[in-house]
């Protein structure tokens, strides 16, 4: 039989957290009968949260309910949201095979909702998850560029290629030049290679368009990771709401 046993970083006690997976008690260690310890599932998940702290947003606070049953998600097309709830069904085996998903369409019709949709249930699941609108993503590259450290930029360019899932908003809105390009580049194909999760959300819906701003070999990768974008079409639901 096996028994959880709290981890050395993990306190006993009321505050400490639950296992994703429900097997420990969230201390990632489980005792067995001859009273020795094993990693419990839930572990590579607790150290990947770890090294993704203080990466990008997070959940931002605005998104922390977002749900199935809330606006702006339950005004959806149902087809859509039946297409996004089966991705979140098997997000353990989505994520673990490097899967993403991809959402295109006009501003406010809710492509950030259903991206964190996706991010919140990875979460939960114990998978590390880094959130970033591209523009800020890039900013912090070049932020990285100013530090004294030379390994900054290397640092931070293996956490975004190890993180679970990484969520890309707002794709297409950087301004174009040879840099950006290589960045964007860098980041999907390393996280292609290594089979990583990437959610997209972009307003660029032309495909010719998208591959002009931000690269025709970026486009192509993400295209494999997580199919054709889904389109998001619509009124602009926070206005529609003001």
């Amino acid at each position: 039989m096996l028994r959880s046993v709290p981890g050395p970083e993990e306190p006993e006690g009321p505050g400490s957290p639950a296992c994703a997976l429900g097997v420990c008690d969230g201390g990632g260690w489980i005792l067995q009968d001859d009273d020795t310890t094993v990693p419990c599932r839930c572990r590579e998940g607790m150290i990947g949260r770890a090294q993704s702290k203080g990466m990008g947003t997070g959940i931002p606070k605005r998104f922390r309910g977002v749900s199935f049953d809330r606006k702006p998600i339950v005004d959806l097309n149902p087809h859509l949201l039946g297409h996004v709830r089966r991705f979140i069904e098997r997000i353990d085996t989505n994520v673990e095979a490097g899967k993403g998903l991809w959402f295109g369409g006009d501003v406010g019709t809710g492509k950030t909702s259903l991206a964190m949709l996706v991010s919140k249930a990875a979460e939960q699941r114990g998978h590390s998850v880094a959130v970033y609108p591209v523009t800020r993503l890039l900013a912090e590259i070049k932020d990285t560029y100013d530090r004294e450290t030379s390994g900054s930029y290397m640092k931070l360019f293996r956490r975004l290629c190890a993180v679970d899932v990484l969520q890309l908003d707002d794709l297409g809105a950087e301004k174009r030049t040879d840099w950006v390009l290589e960045q964007l580049y860098a980041i999907v194909n390393e996280r292609w290679q290594d089979e990583r999760s990437i959610v997209v959300t972009t307003n660029i819906t032309d495909m010719d368009q998208l591959r002009e701003q931000v690269g025709a070999r970026t486009v192509s990768r993400l295209a494999e990771i997580c199919d054709e974008p889904i389109p998001v079409m619509g009124d602009d639901l926070r206005v529609r709401r003001a």
